[in-house]
């Protein structure tokens, strides 16, 4: 049985283990173990899905939970996937904040994903990197 809770905090290394475990950590600066610490302890919306407490499932956002959710990592482990937990973590963070949008960037091996559950692409997404200047 599955058991989903939103969780206070995570200790590093079970992130460290579901990004590895999921295929994430190919998108994520691993070696950087400081920037993954802030990056759990400043996230404001984390659940899990575990299976006899090993975690198998993660979420992480910035919410404000009533306009919008933005979601950083959702996170499956492999041998779990297509089973809807991805689904049911997303399901538990409308339920955070039911009138909040939830937004998120996509993996390139995601978007049917995304796709299937109603998701839309946005033509308006921008970003710039740490490394580039604000002119």
């Amino acid at each position: 049985m599955i058991e989903y809770k939103v969780e206070d905090s995570l200790e590093l290394r079970e992130f460290i283990d579901i990004l590895i475990e999921s295929g994430l950590s190919k998108r994520r600066p691993m070696e950087n173990q400081d920037l993954l610490n802030r990056m759990l302890c400043n996230s404001n919306l984390m659940i899990s899905a575990r299976v006899e407490g090993k975690l198998v499932g993660f979420l992480r956002a910035l919410s404000d939970f009533s306009y919008r959710t933005f979601i950083a990592d959702l996170a499956v482990v492999e041998t779990y996937q297509n089973q809807g937990i991805g689904r049911r973590l997303l399901t538990e963070a409308r339920k955070a904040g039911p009138e909040a949008r939830l937004i998120l960037f996509a993996a390139e091996n995601a978007e049917a994903f995304y796709q299937k559950l109603g998701f839309q692409l946005h033509e308006r997404c921008y970003q710039i990197k740490p490394e580039e200047l604000l002119r």
